[in-house]
């Protein structure tokens, strides 16, 4: 079990640390540009993460139904899942391209720069959404192969795109001198690109399955009993991620109003989150593929014993990187900025750092247990209740330290950090205590 976990997870975790690649790429070339494209490129890169970020659910929802296919040896229902999160990636992409105009307005609403940063970044954006096709077409192929127990696909696909999109930006901005259209276009040609590949690799795949299946008609695979079915489990994961983006935009909001010293802080922070992230998600995607596969072949003992060694592997990890923190903070801190002053100032917020993994391990890993059992609702409640009491310790601690005229800077960063952490322990906590009950029976 402990090689089929590595098996899986290693590979993701390539994939996931590939992901900022695509935007660190664009800020290095548009870094030789000037401030103002550094800006707009960001604005921009922002924009999509927010967007992006919500539709989540067509890689989660298309793992876990895939991989309950694959446990149940019923192909043919995977290839229908396949085209089912096709079908909705291109009717959601279809969406954002005729409502472009109108995402647009909210760039100026959500976001401040000047007249020309503003102007670089809606260049970038109405380019850029010509590629929501194929970048939602490859959360739905993402998750497929997850949940077909692939994840080496992926991390080929992954790295890939990363490459055409290095190529490309630096040949359309550097070469052709295109300036802000040729990052965005770099963008656009990567991913659909990587989708060409996806799709390519998606028909070989099917073609080497040892249990041939005759591909559903598309009349039957959006029938509306299977789509409701899907719709009800990746409305619940959508909102689930509507809550997960809104306590991170709060974050950073709420860093802001703090000054722009701490909300660099928070976001040197945050770095620390994000690289733990990279990990965990790793195990949280093998959790998805092990436990709807196990929960489709109705091994329960297969699935307790998948469930055990993640967590042993959740354990493992989390001790690694609290002792790399400990030990290596500063030192980490000096790859993300050189200003001194701001490392130091960041230092004194270390004790949360530590905390992170401790607090957040349980929550990324029951995350891919609930998504491949497809139990969304739990998720849902889950995050439901960590959401609400981060906003009621955030407020009402915030507003005790105000009666008690105790709010300084620190404080109030504190007491965020603690909202923070309250919430990620709370996810993994009630998800954890509910498995007994609503994950094991389903295996049954």
């Amino acid at each position: 079990m402990h090689r089929r976990i590595l098996s899986l997870a290693l590979p993701n975790i390539v994939t996931n640390i590939t992901i900022p690649l695509l935007g660190m790429v664009d800020m290095a070339i548009v870094g030789h540009l000037s401030p103002a494209h550094i800006g707009g490129a960001t604005i921009g890169a922002a924009i999509f993460n927010l967007i992006y970020w919500n539709f989540g659910f067509l890689r989660m929802g298309t793992s876990g139904f895939t991989a309950q296919a694959y446990g149940a040896g019923n192909f043919g229902e995977a290839y229908a899942t396949l085209a089912r999160a096709l079908a909705v990636a291109l009717i959601v992409a279809a969406g954002l391209i005729a409502l472009q105009w109108p995402l647009s307005l909210l760039i100026p609403v959500m976001f401040s720069g000047s007249n020309e940063v503003m102007r670089l970044a809606l260049t970038y954006f109405f380019i850029r959404i010509w590629a929501a096709p194929a970048t939602l077409g490859l959360y739905a192929i993402k998750g497929w192969f997850i949940g077909m127990q692939d994840s080496r696909t992926p991390m080929w696909i992954a790295l890939f795109l990363n490459l055409v999109n290095i190529g490309c930006s630096l040949l359309f901005v550097l070469v052709m001198r295109w300036d802000m259209e040729g990052v965005a276009l770099g963008t656009v040609a990567a991913q659909y690109s990587g989708l060409a590949l996806g799709l390519i690799l998606l028909v070989r795949k099917v073609r080497s399955l040892p249990h041939s299946a005759p591909l559903p008609s598309l009349r039957n695979a959006l029938r509306w009993r299977e789509m409701k079915q899907f719709f009800a489990v990746n409305g619940d994961i959508f909102l689930r991620t509507v809550c997960l983006s809104g306590v991170f935009t709060f974050i950073t909001a709420a860093s802001g109003r703090m000054g722009d010293q701490v909300l660099a802080i928070d976001a040197l922070l945050l770095q620390f989150f994000t690289l733990f992230s990279y990990a965990m998600d790793g195990f949280a995607y093998a959790g998805e593929s092990l436990v709807g596969r196990y929960i489709g072949a109705r091994d329960p003992r297969s699935l307790r014993q998948s469930v055990r060694c993640l967590l042993l592997w959740g354990l493992t990890t989390t001790a690694c990187f609290t002792t790399l923190y400990a030990l290596g903070g500063t030192s980490l801190l000096h790859l993300f900025t050189s200003d001194s002053s701001l490392i130091a100032a960041t230092m004194a917020y270390l004790p949360w750092v530590l905390a992170i993994p401790i607090c957040g391990f349980a929550a990324f890993l029951f995350d891919g247990i609930y998504v491949g059992a497809t139990a969304a609702r739990t998720m849902r409640n889950s995050m439901f209740a960590a959401t609400a009491l981060f906003f009621l310790l955030y407020f009402g601690l915030k507003s005790l330290a105000l009666h008690g005229n105790t709010l300084t800077t620190e404080c109030w960063n504190s007491i965020l950090w603690f909202s923070f952490l309250a919430y990620l322990s709370t996810r993994g906590l009630l998800l954890a205590a509910l498995t007994r009950t609503k994950i094991y029976p389903l295996a049954q």
